[in-house]
């Protein structure tokens, strides 16, 4: 079958047609590698995620077109906790639809009908287009079908889920954290295909962020766009331009979405450009949208706005400035012959600011002059010469410096910060230098505060805002930045303060063990190695009773609390959390005093860093409190000796405590040691003894036992034979 695109589809297809070409020399070296799946995911706010996915290289690709892609879920963590196994679910299997499944589409839809004839085309080729069959075969046809399909999958996600390539989880839960594991169903046989995957769960969600530094430049009859393109390009894949004559109602002016074609070394690979035509004299207003391969739009942009005019055809251009003394300088200019007779002269302009008002300070100088004194020069001054066309219209040259003397570098900058997004864009912003003849600042970063801070400006950047990006994913916490102004002269301020900025955490603290813990007078006496993670704030200890699964905090610890070397008083370093404790010298040892005895108690630790991330908790240390606290003595003993019987006898009250289960009696003649005489059941009120001999005071100890084995206190009792 050979499948062809109708010709109302000949432009969208031909704008896509370079863009893709373009992308294929982007992959050109990704393509030459070992074929894999890369993953990507995007939560959304009303409960789903969507996923997307895509292979590395054309053969992978179109093997997978055939043989299709398997989709697993793994369910890892629930309410903040890793699973000690995780739950696998298999989503699908995914390949494109079927050819018919297109029919009714590609008509409507650019995308579809491109993504069509990359996969089930014939010859891949579109009717009575010459030009574009011989742009395609610039490059081999199956990476031509592979880029083609790549292109219209980013560009629309319901193409994309079509082409076997995206698929929306909509069985997901808050609480719950994902993997998705995509992986290929090509026999090993014929390809080996590495498997991609995705970490993500719905409490990831975050806004679209702003399309950032949007600029525009007016010429005559058109404008320039320019937007900072490479710090969300792992974000948005194209853009839409909007424009507006009120600067309240916008409307788009491409239908199809912007894709950068930067990519040669003459072009600023940051940025992406776009040009309208105008008309002169009228105000337009501009913002941009960006779009993700998951079909969402962006907030819109800041508003940028200005208009065009018609200009001479030539510029004046200062070269020279000769000082006659700290007052006078003779200027000389450059402006093509040409241009003298659409002209009716030139003026001399003087500033104390580079972008400051301009007063003209000599008029009338006639159109072949190249040259002018000046003698009522300030410290600093910026020129210009402006040539005055005959139809009204002016082009002023860029601004010269003209300096006497500068060998004073400016003051150091001041009100230097910053602040780092969850997406590792870095927003750094300072107050301006008061010097007039600053060109610009120099920034400095680095990983360590102490190390030597590399240059990340090309250039002296002339603004007080400054973008950049660090990666989240590292172990470096933080980053460090420095800041220089120069002026024209290129002389160097001191370095600012060094700003310490804090990366979003993802990575959670280090676990705190237990060291070691004793039982001594019915408390329980407990030692910890904490958590060796620098952005710990606190640690929390917990305890439960018994078979509770319930835990209970019982003692916050604040970081600041934490030095051994610290003096100072060690109650100050706790929050009390409603249980009786002590908290020994070195924030690192607790006595738990709300303990019971017989009782099973166990415990555990966990660090939170400055992000509120836990750590995993403490192994659990678990203790039994044994008993060791006294049961009141027997009462009411009395003792009597007879003689004539040749008997001691003996009586007591009856003993009521619970649990009771006998009396142990000891017996020794005074002064001497005891042995034990005898066991009685609790019940019993009395004893007669009648191993006595005359003339001895003999000593009898009574003690209660318990059925748990507790004991009461020793009572004596003297009985003189």
């Amino acid at each position: 079958m050979k499948y062809s695109i109708s010709s109302k589809n000949i432009m969208a297809v031909l704008i896509i047609c370079f863009t893709a070409i373009q992308i294929n020399a982007q992959q050109d070296s990704l393509v030459k590698n070992v074929p894999e799946i890369v993953a990507m995911a995007r939560p959304q706010q009303d409960g789903r995620i969507m996923l997307r996915w895509a292979v590395t290289t054309p053969l992978a690709w179109r093997k997978l077109n055939e043989y299709g892609y398997q989709v697993k879920r793994y369910t890892v963590t629930r309410n903040k906790k890793t699973l000690s196994a995780p739950i696998e679910k298999l989503l699908g299997t995914f390949k494109p639809e079927p050819l018919e499944e297109w029919v009714s589409v590609i008509d409507k839809n650019d995308n579809a009908a491109v993504m069509a004839q990359s996969i089930y085309g014939e010859a891949f080729d579109v009717e009575g287009m010459d030009q574009l069959s011989a742009i395609i075969n610039l490059a081999e046809e199956q990476e031509q079908r592979f880029t083609w399909g790549l292109y219209a999958a980013d560009q629309d996600y319901e193409v994309a889920q079509m082409a076997g390539l995206g698929y929306v989880d909509q069985e997901v839960y808050a609480n719950e954290k994902y993997v998705y594991k995509i992986t290929s169903l090509v026999p090993e046989t014929l390809i080996k295909i590495k498997e991609g995957g995705v970490f993500i769960g719905l409490h990831d969600y975050e806004d679209l962020p702003r399309p950032l530094d949007l600029a525009v430049a007016f010429f005559d009859g058109k404008s320039m766009l320019s937007w900072n393109y490479a710090i969300h390009n792992q974000t948005y894949n194209s853009y839409f331009v909007e424009r507006s004559i009120d600067g309240v109602n916008f409307k788009g002016l491409n239908d199809l979405p912007l894709t950068t074609l930067n990519n040669s070394e003459k072009t600023d690979p940051m940025r992406m450009f776009y040009t309208d035509s105008i008309t002169n004299g009228q105000t337009y207003y501009y913002r941009i949208r960006g779009k993700t391969p998951f079909g969402e739009l962006s907030p819109i942009s800041e508003v940028v706005s200005g208009k065009g005019e018609k200009k001479l055809a030539y510029v004046p251009h200062i070269t020279s400035r000769y000082f006659e003394d700290d007052k006078t300088v003779l200027l000389e200019w450059e402006f093509m012959e040409e241009g003298n007779t659409m002209i009716t002269g030139f003026e001399l302009n003087q500033s104390d600011n580079v972008d400051g008002a301009y007063k003209t300070v000599v008029k009338n100088i006639p159109p072949e002059a190249r040259k002018v004194r000046y003698d009522s020069l300030m410290p600093t001054n910026y020129m210009t010469i402006t040539a005055l066309g005959k139809n009204g219209s002016k082009r002023t040259s860029f601004p010269a410096l003209v300096q006497p003397v500068d060998s004073v570098p400016p003051t150091k900058p001041k009100g230097f910060t910053g602040k780092v997004d969850s997406l590792g864009v870095v927003t750094l912003s300072w107050a301006a230098n008061i010097e007039k003849d600053i060109l610009g600042y120099r920034i400095f970063r680095g990983n360590n505060k102490d190390e030597e801070y590399s240059q990340i400006t090309v250039s002296p950047h002339q603004n007080t805002i400054y973008y950049d990006s660090v990666s989240v994913k590292n172990l470096n916490s933080k980053v460090y930045y420095q800041l220089i102004a120069v002026d024209q002269r290129f002389n160097m301020s001191e370095p600012s303060e060094i700003l310490e900025l804090k990366k979003p955490d993802f990575i959670k603290p280090t676990q705190p063990v237990f060291k070691s813990y004793n039982i001594k007078n019915g408390k329980v006496h407990l030692s910890w190695a904490s958590s060796s993670s620098d952005d710990v704030v606190r640690h929390e200890l917990y305890r439960k009773a018994g078979d509770s699964l319930d835990w209970k905090l019982v003692y916050t610890v604040d970081r600041m609390q934490y030095p051994d070397t610290s003096k100072q008083d060690a109650d100050s370093s706790m929050q009390y959390a409603g249980s009786r404790g002590h908290i020994a010298e070195g924030r690192k040892q607790w006595s738990d005093e709300d303990v019971v005895e017989g009782q099973q108690y166990t415990y555990t630790l966990i660090a939170i860093d400055d992000s509120e991330l836990d750590s995993d908790p403490a192994p659990p240390l678990t203790v039994i409190v044994p008993k060791t606290s006294l049961h009141p003595p027997l009462q009411g003993l009395y003792g009597k000796a007879d003689k004539e019987a040749g008997t001691i006898t003996i009586h007591w009250k009856a003993y009521k405590e619970p649990n009771a289960s006998k009396i142990t009696i000891y017996k020794g003649v005074q002064g001497q040691p005891k042995n034990l005489l005898k066991e009685v059941p609790i019940e019993a009120r009395g004893l007669v003894d009648r191993k006595v001999q005359p003339n001895n005071t003999y000593e009898y100890l009574f003690r209660v036992v318990f059925g748990d084995g507790g004991v009461s206190e020793i009572i004596s009792l003297d009985v003189k034979y």
